[in-house]
């Protein structure tokens, strides 16, 4: 471990490749983690399904591959199949633990995610798969660093999905209707807001761009039914540590998880990758307990 972190300082530029390509699949996570934000911040339900909207949305370009289909035409078409799915999951499960505390809402979608993992085993299979595009590598700095055109072209599309969404927030009478919500919902009530239909037209758009991030991980990694969950934690650190209704902290959050998790596989190994994740999530929740424990005893005092 110590050889590697050697080779970060005296090897600028293999930092730099490590950097920048943390930075293309950060942007990934951020477009994730967005997701889940709009769905804590607005309805209060933490979702545990959010990783398996993204792998199932990563399913969807990969058929379509299979196709023949260019899997980046699986963006909106998987963006469109995971917002019905997410409007039919609300309507059946839901909306039924909205007002119910926050173990019912973490143990309905908890089932939610255990019936999408194994319906995707038996439609797809448990074998990996992958969309290889063919794209050669661009190499910079006398191949120094070596960026993958999918991370790259996948970075822009995340980018530009998540402006489109922040846009819709701002500028639409349902975006606005989501804020309002989200700041006191019993206040929308009151000013004629339909809260029911904005719940179910927050958690389609979550599912919608789960499956349209799925659709950019299909051509980045190899996947399976059950990994979703390590796309759940991931959105938990990001949004735990930048706050909800946070969007710039949600943005910096995510492109500082890509470049953690890049440079902690290299130097303590890539097996350990999921388990650098866990250990975020273990840290950011400690350093939230200690800052309210800090809170309390102040106002104690």
């Amino acid at each position: 471990m110590l050889d590697n972190i050697q080779i970060l300082i005296e090897a600028p530029l293999f930092t730099v490749d490590m950097i920048v390509n943390g930075l293309l699949i950060g942007a990934v996570f951020a477009l994730i983690a967005y997701g889940l934000a709009l769905v804590w911040g607005v309805m209060n339900v933490k979702n545990l399904a959010q990783g398996d909207f993204v792998i199932l949305g990563a399913y969807v370009a990969w058929t379509l591959f299979n196709w023949g289909i260019h899997p980046f035409f699986g963006i909106p078409v998987a963006f469109g199949v995971l917002w019905i799915l997410g409007w039919c999951i609300y309507k059946l499960v839901i909306y039924r633990v909205i007002e119910h505390d926050l173990f019912t809402s973490l143990l309905a979608t908890f089932g939610v995610a255990i019936v999408l993992q194994q319906s995707m085993n038996l439609i797809f299979g448990s074998d990996e798969q992958t969309v290889s595009l063919g794209m050669e590598s661009i190499s910079l700095f006398d191949n120094a660093v070596t960026i993958q055109p999918t991370r790259l072209v996948a970075f822009f599309c995340a980018i530009a999905l998540a402006i489109a969404v922040i846009m819709f927030m701002k500028r639409s009478r349902m975006g606005q209707a989501i804020r309002a919500t989200s700041q006191n919902a019993r206040a929308a009530r009151v000013m004629g807001i339909d809260t029911e239909k904005v719940y179910a037209f927050t958690y389609s758009l979550n599912a919608a761009i789960c499956g349209a991030a799925g659709a950019l991980v299909a051509v980045i990694w190899e996947f399976q039914p059950f990994i979703g969950l390590i796309f759940s934690i991931r959105s938990f650190v990001i949004v735990t540590a930048a706050g909800l209704g946070n969007l710039p902290g949600v943005i910096a959050a995510g492109l500082g998880m890509g470049v953690l998790e890049q440079t902690g596989a290299f130097i303590i190994g890539t097996q350990f990758q999921q388990a650098i994740v866990v250990g975020m999530l273990v840290i950011v929740l400690l350093i939230k307990l200690l800052i309210a424990s800090r809170k309390r005893q102040v106002i104690d005092i």
